[in-house]
């Protein structure tokens, strides 16, 4: 796997909240860092983080490859996502360490803007063994 072939995919399965089709990129072993301090390593974990993603909708990914090696590379990608859920939006609010923004009761769920990059490592059989993400977020 090549990391264009990885991002085509990671677009893939984000816009179509496809948590198992996530999980099952990695080795069986593959890791995925979505904070430098947290890890999922196993494709239980992986499914289970990625099954947030569920509380999302009409999402937009883009991205651009910055670079490449034989086995990895790095690529720059932003997302787009209308919030489903007071559950993501407190969790984003948790995760930014900003607490929750004042809105009013029954004010129209956010739209959240991610940016952030990717570095991946690929085995020679097209899977990933280390994925780490490094972003930041904004309510829109």
């Amino acid at each position: 796997m090549s990391i264009h072939d990885f991002m085509a995919a990671y677009k893939r399965v984000w816009e179509n909240r496809d948590s198992e089709g996530f999980a099952a990129l990695f080795t069986e072993t593959g890791q995925y860092w979505n904070t430098p301090f947290q890890v999922q390593d196993s494709f239980e974990a992986r499914k289970t983080y990625w099954d947030r993603i569920k509380l999302q909708e009409d999402i937009s990914l883009s991205y651009e490859v910055l670079g490449e090696t034989p086995t990895g590379g790095f690529a720059h990608w932003h997302v787009e996502y209308q919030v489903a859920s007071e559950e993501l939006f407190e969790i984003w609010a948790r995760s930014t360490g900003t607490g929750l923004p004042d809105r009013a009761p029954g004010d129209p769920l956010p739209r959240m803007i991610l940016d952030g990059t990717l570095l991946g490592r690929f085995d020679t059989a097209g899977k990933a063994t280390d994925v780490r993400i490094w972003w930041h977020s904004t309510a829109r």
